[in-house]
């Protein structure tokens, strides 16, 4: 049964202060939800609250999110009230704590701003463009198989070939591979997919061409024939956008850190922790420049 007791003791949600959140929404397009005591809970800080649960309940529907989150807020609420009374946030600790989350929910915010929100369809487009031009395409074929348990079978079924029996129906008859009703095709694959004797059997064949020989695998003897030769096709922008879209976040990203570190430069006193500092920033710059490119790996 849900236990919504149990979802609250693991629910992460933003921060919310005990006197509220600023709102830029009406009352109308941002309705009270609950109240603790004097303190109004709104629509919005419960999104924000969905938001920000644990992630083992993402796959939740919705009205238990929002109730799972609603449960976390009131605790939060319930606590930061009697915190306020012993003036827990005028110590120094909170103070340090709340400057902490401050710093980084501006860094978010100016994130979203200034990479997130900034990306453009023309950048998304012209990144893809660069990418797809700096791949050399590979070389691909499109192969049917028919596969069996014994060599002297295999034999049989190139005889029948040769005879000019259709290969098509011969896999759909005699294959033992699943794809057999599909009169073994295995569609277009480039080298790397394939076992290393099936592939050099493969690619060694011309177009239309079957093998004269039975192909000895780890699975069995295989007849195979290439249908096709091509040169690989890169996929299309709309199945790597987010890869690509990435990639331009990314440099976006490193541009606006340059820019930050060039107008302030960075004094780290103990050596061991600046040592350690300058390797892991010269490891990921080395990985930004070096980095793979998004539609790399695309079939």
């Amino acid at each position: 049964m849900f236990k919504y007791s149990k979802l609250a003791t693991v629910a992460l949600v933003a921060i919310v202060a005990a006197g509220g959140i600023a709102r830029a929404q009406d009352a109308a397009a941002d309705p009270v939800v609950a109240k603790v005591g004097a303190v109004e809970i709104h629509e919005s800080e419960l999104k924000l609250g969905m938001a920000g649960l644990d992630p083992q309940l993402a796959n939740l529907p919705d009205d238990q999110k929002r109730v799972a989150a609603l449960s976390s807020i009131i605790d939060v609420k319930l606590l930061a009230a009697d915190a306020d009374k012993e003036g827990l946030q005028d110590t120094a600790d909170f103070k340090q704590r709340l400057a902490f989350l401050t710093d980084r929910e501006l860094h978010n915010a100016y994130f979203k701003k200034h990479v997130v929100d900034a990306v453009t369809p023309e950048e998304v487009k012209a990144r893809y463009e660069k990418e797809i031009a700096a791949i050399e395409p590979q070389d691909e074929i499109r192969a049917r198989h028919i596969l069996v348990k014994t060599e002297e079978e295999a034999k049989a079924i190139i005889k029948d070939l040769d005879a000019g029996k259709d290969f098509v129906e011969i896999a759909k008859e005699k294959s033992t591979d699943p794809n057999k009703s599909e009169g073994g095709d295995l569609g277009y694959f480039a080298k790397g997919r394939m076992v290393p004797e099936f592939e050099a059997a493969a690619f060694a064949l011309e177009k239309g061409a079957y093998s004269k020989e039975p192909v000895k695998t780890q699975f069995g003897y295989h007849v195979i024939k290439v249908e096709d030769k091509r040169k690989q096709q890169p996929p299309a922008l709309d199945q790597v956008e987010p890869q690509v879209r990435q990639l331009v976040m990314r440099d976006k990203y490193l541009e606006l850190l340059e820019k930050a570190k060039a107008a302030a430069p960075i004094d780290i006193t103990d050596a061991a922790l600046k040592t350690a500092y300058d390797a892991v920033n010269k490891q990921e710059a080395e990985g930004a420049e070096d980095a793979a490119p998004a539609t790399e790996g695309q079939q």
